[in-house]
């Protein structure tokens, strides 16, 4: 008889989604481009499911150059209007320009000599945060993502409210919200307790 695999509810039995909890939710990000690329597509999360974003992940990679932000911050100012008729990714006007103000923002840090992967890490001290969810509501927001939120913000990055940064932060590791009796709970806690950021932790 096979053993039924046990994942946290929210993923659904949807192969797409499935496949995404198992191999990228939870596992810990250290690669600057990887974590502005995930919390871009974050920012287009909002107010839709994350499946709509994750089913279009490979559109918005194509259409965002890889989400490199020199490479963005190149292109011409009219490649936002097409980017209106590109049905492969959320034509939302403020979403479409948000990814060029966060590729601005991203760029600005880096003039300031601020890694952004420590820039976001700095709020959790350059660690993860393991939890042990043993079922019921997962919390949406708590006083890290506040901060994280608010710097952002401060630093000129948009569609970045303390919500998205929670969903961000449990995306890229920096928190295990996997519950305790899903199958990714133990791999992940052990991928966090081996994390170490791809250069040195400090405090900005």
């Amino acid at each position: 008889m096979t053993e039924t695999i046990q994942r946290c509810s929210w993923c659904g039995s949807d192969p797409t989604y499935m496949h995404y909890h198992d191999t990228v939710w939870g596992r810990p990000v250290s690669d600057s481009r990887e974590l502005f690329e995930k919390l871009c597509l974050d920012g287009q999360q909002a107010g839709l499911s994350w499946i709509t974003i994750l089913r279009k992940q490979a559109s918005y990679q194509q259409a965002y150059a890889d989400f490199d932000p020199d490479a963005l911050l190149q292109l011409p100012a009219s490649y936002q209007q097409e980017l209106l008729q590109n049905s492969g990714i959320i034509r939302n006007k403020l979403k479409i320009e948000s990814i060029f103000k966060n590729a601005r923002a991203y760029v600005a840090l880096r003039d300031q000599g601020i890694d952004f992967n420590q820039f976001l890490w700095q709020f959790s001290d350059g660690q993860p945060r393991i939890f042990a969810r043993q079922g019921g509501d997962v919390p949406t927001s708590d006083a890290v993502s506040d901060a994280m939120a608010k710097a952002l913000k401060k630093a000129g990055f948009n569609f970045v409210g303390t919500t998205i940064c929670y969903a961000f932060m449990q995306a890229v590791g920096m928190v295990n919200d996997h519950y305790v009796h899903c199958h990714c709970y133990e791999p992940v806690c052990e991928e966090m307790r081996t994390f170490q950021l791809e250069n040195p932790f400090s405090s900005t």
